[in-house]
């Protein structure tokens, strides 16, 4: 049987309580044997379980448990997943990880595609990857819903773009995850002459035979660095392109929300920043279901700031910020500002529109900034007094370090300046300069 190891034993636990040590193994729960973490807190639900433990020495003995239903153990095991992540097997045209530069933080080359991790962190999988056991393991655990990249759902345009045989049958794979009772929420990488025009619009239609099971399909754009020699020639969305996809959502929503009330289809922020039309009101975007993956983003930050200005009044204290920004959401973060200042006069905040040097400027967004550009834009600048302020999408999840492995710390020793790190969400960041 597969064994786990233990990296650590909570205080006041039933573990610690029965003297299981760091070090131990937990061999099987009940005579189960345990895949991954979802095995473990299926078992784990019961009020009577028997623990099979191996110690560091290699003995095994048994425990008896009584417990209340869904008390935890406290084990703490080598990795969350409890298992070896599955690797992607595609080699997309678009794909961002092939375009990375070095020096980067070395999780960040690993190319997952784990229909677990889809679950447990909301990351988008293509299927090719799913043997008979995943669906077996998916229908007993009910993971719902799951993220799929779905691209086109052309089987030969598939295989094309996912560079994959195994890719063209994609909508069977949907029906079968479906009926397991499984929900979706699906996304379309968007490139020029690859899955645009004719090809999106029969995606999107074959794709809305399975509403309401599909929660949401977004459409984002390719995203393109400056490394991407010997890859295939793709080219960025401009204004007149973006102008077009959003039309074809446009047309899209009309009709599902007539038909089916559900706009279904939502498209990324990008496509609205660079086309220059008006983002949708907070309410078209029905939940923001896909709000990770930049849809709605801006609209839900600009509608959570307002309602939290209407709240606030002016405490007259002076505060001086700088507000380094993408190019992308430069003008929004222009127009928040205003908003902010109109009502406490004393705040002063200098928006930064920063170019990607690391990526390359045909990278535009705030979240792919990494520490080197922010330090490059403002290395030699009078911050005296002044807080520079980092969006928390910039850096690892709950870690205070950029892409390229610069750390807050590293911002503050450079510019001699203090740094402050700022939510996504549109209230707490007003709330964040008055802390």
């Amino acid at each position: 049987m597969k064994k786990h190891k233990i990296c650590a034993v909570l205080n006041d636990s039933i573990a610690r309580e029965l003297e299981i040590d760091v070090g131990d193994y937990l061999i099987s729960i009940n005579g189960e044997e345990i895949v991954d973490v979802f095995d473990y807190r299926y078992l784990i639900s019961n009020e009577e379980i028997d623990l099979l433990i191996e110690t560091k020495d290699g003995q095994e003995y048994l425990l008896e448990i009584d417990k209340d239903e869904d008390e935890d153990l406290g084990l703490v095991f080598e990795t969350e997943l409890m298992d070896k992540v599955k690797s992607c097997q595609n080699k997309c045209k678009f794909c961002f990880i092939d375009q990375l530069p070095t020096n980067m933080r070395e999780t960040v080359y690993f190319k997952d595609d784990d229909w677990r991790l889809s679950f447990l962190y909301g990351n988008y999988i293509t299927l090719t990857n799913m043997k008979d056991n995943d669906y077996i393991r998916l229908a007993k655990h009910k993971l719902s819903p799951l993220n799929i990249s779905i691209h086109a759902t052309n089987g030969n345009i598939r295989e094309d773009i996912l560079s994959n045989k195994k890719a063209g049958n994609i909508l069977d794979q949907i029906r079968k995850i479906i009926s397991l009772g499984i929900q979706i929420n699906a996304q379309i990488v968007l490139c020029k002459g690859l899955n645009d025009g004719k090809i999106l619009d029969k995606t999107i239609e074959e794709l809305s035979e399975f509403i309401p099971n599909i929660l949401s399909l977004s459409i984002v754009p390719v995203g393109i660095t400056k490394f991407r020699d010997n890859l295939a020639n793709l080219e960025c969305f401009d204004k007149e392109s973006s102008r077009m996809v959003i039309e074809t959502v446009n047309k899209w929503q009309k009709f599902y929300l007539n038909k089916m009330d559900t706009r279904f289809v939502f498209a990324a922020d990008e496509f609205y920043v660079v086309s220059e039309l008006n983002l949708p009101e907070y309410e078209e975007y029905e939940g923001f279901p896909v709000i990770d993956n930049g849809v709605g983003m801006l609209s839900k930050f600009r509608y959570e700031l307002i309602e939290q200005l209407q709240k606030e009044s002016n405490n007259n204290i002076k505060r001086k910020y700088i507000c380094p920004t993408g190019v992308i959401a430069y003008k929004f973060m222009l127009e928040n500002v205003r908003l902010i200042q109109e009502k406490f006069c004393n705040v002063e905040i200098e928006v930064w529109r920063i170019e990607n040097e690391y990526f390359g400027k045909t990278v535009t967004v705030t979240g792919l900034l990494t520490g080197s550009d922010i330090i490059r834009a403002l290395k030699g600048k009078k911050l005296d007094g002044k807080t520079v302020l980092i969006a928390e999408n910039m850096l690892k999840m709950d870690e205070d370090i950029f892409l390229d492995n610069k750390t807050i710390s590293d911002l503050e020793e450079e510019l001699s300046c203090n740094v402050q790190i700022m939510p996504n969400n549109g209230a707490l960041w007003l709330d964040a300069l008055h802390s």
